[in-house]
């Protein structure tokens, strides 16, 4: 059969390939919308066997065979393209392969798909094959590994993906796919960086609870092989008061890639936070290294900032100092009412005595009139 035909309907769907790329699509089994249901698996000469991935360690210049088997469980005949790529980690963290038509340039280059009942893939397009249905079929596989290839490992892998029949309008791209762990023999070294270290405060405006911190970093493997972490990330009041710290982990970050990592816990608000980032690798699954690495720290300063506690303090100052001067108000009213009756008192005091003064002299006058 010939490719070309295949490729065209595939770069039909093209713009919404990418959707559909993440490792969900790159499982053991997949049905597309068409209700196409199908898998790809690692395989023996007389079918799938029990692997779950294809796993080899080589010397530079070596070759070895292996086999898929891909089976349609579809009760219709299915048509689909089967090729190998270079392994990549998306951003959610699972692995996955390059796009469709997108150039592999590692290990996915070294990958050569088979013959498959005399039908040749064409130099740099997949394998396109019509299966019955139910009909499975062992697909040769030859791994060749350059001269020059580096030590470590060299992530890649082979999908098959639904090719829609003509007339089938646009539709997403549905893939499957088997794992390659690759890796070329040779000195190991493991090691993860840890960088681009930013954190910001989210307070709480409920004074009486703490804020968030966010914290995102980049974790980037500068080694040679595939490696996990666990991640701490701690952050401190001054003189180390009130600590608060999560731990994340990472399933793995391939040679040369990176992943950007995100972490956020409550912290309380002492102004000024101080922390780190404490990264220590770990071995994946079933690799072979004797040791994952040393664990790297980078350190961090945040403002944490008691926005809502100010502002309660304030509010409480305000009211104590409303408080005293309504206080000092009402006492001062008092004092005045208390002058103005001691004055009204003293004034009708003196008024009193005045009259009694005339009455007395009046007495007096009449007392000599008559003695006269």
């Amino acid at each position: 059969m010939n490719a070309t035909p295949a490729l065209r309907r595939i770069a039909a769907a093209s713009l919404l390939a990418f959707l559909t790329l993440a490792s969900p699509g790159f499982a053991a089994a997949a049905e597309n919308t068409s209700g196409t249901t199908w898998t790809l698996s690692p395989a023996g000469p007389d079918g799938a066997d029990e692997r779950i991935s294809l796993r080899h360690v080589m010397e530079p210049g070596a070759t070895v065979d292996d086999r898929v088997a891909l089976t349609n469980f579809t009760p219709a005949p299915a048509t689909f393209a089967v090729y190998a790529s270079d392994g990549v980690v998306t951003a959610d963290g699972n692995f996955d392969l390059l796009p469709p038509g997108e150039t592999p340039v590692d290990a996915g280059s070294w990958i050569d798909i088979g013959a498959v009942d005399g039908q040749d893939p064409l130099p740099n397009e997949p394998l396109t094959i019509e299966l019955p249905a139910g009909g499975s079929i062992v697909i040769p596989l030859t791994i060749t590994v350059p001269e020059n290839a580096s030590p470590g490992d060299h992530p890649a892998g082979v999908v098959a993906q639904f090719v829609p029949g003509d007339g089938a309008g646009v539709e997403m791209a549905s893939r499957v796919g088997v794992r390659a762990h690759l890796r070329v023999d040779g000195p190991v070294v493991a090691s993860l960086d840890v960088d681009r270290v930013e954190a910001t405060y989210e307070p709480s405006w409920n004074p009486f609870t703490p804020g968030t911190v966010h914290i995102d970093y980049t974790l980037g493997n500068s080694g040679n092989v595939r490696l996990g972490a666990s991640s701490t990330a701690t952050i401190t009041g001054p003189f180390g008061v009130a600590p608060s710290s999560e731990t994340a982990s990472t399933r793995e970050v391939l040679p040369g890639q990176e992943a950007r990592l995100s972490s956020s816990f409550e912290v309380w608000p002492l102004v000024l936070g101080f922390g780190d980032v404490a990264v220590t690798p770990q071995i994946v699954g079933e690799d072979a290294l004797v040791e994952a690495g040393a664990t790297r720290t980078a350190t961090l300063t945040v403002w944490t900032v008691p926005w809502a506690q100010l502002c309660l303090i304030a509010a409480v100052g305000a009211m104590i100092m409303l408080a005293l001067r309504l206080r000092r108000r009402s006492a001062a009213r008092m004092q005045r009412r208390i002058d103005d009756a001691v004055a009204q008192a003293l004034t009708a005091g003196t008024s009193e005595g005045e009259h009694d003064d005339q009455r007395a002299g009046g007495a007096v006058e009449a007392r000599t009139a008559s003695r006269g």
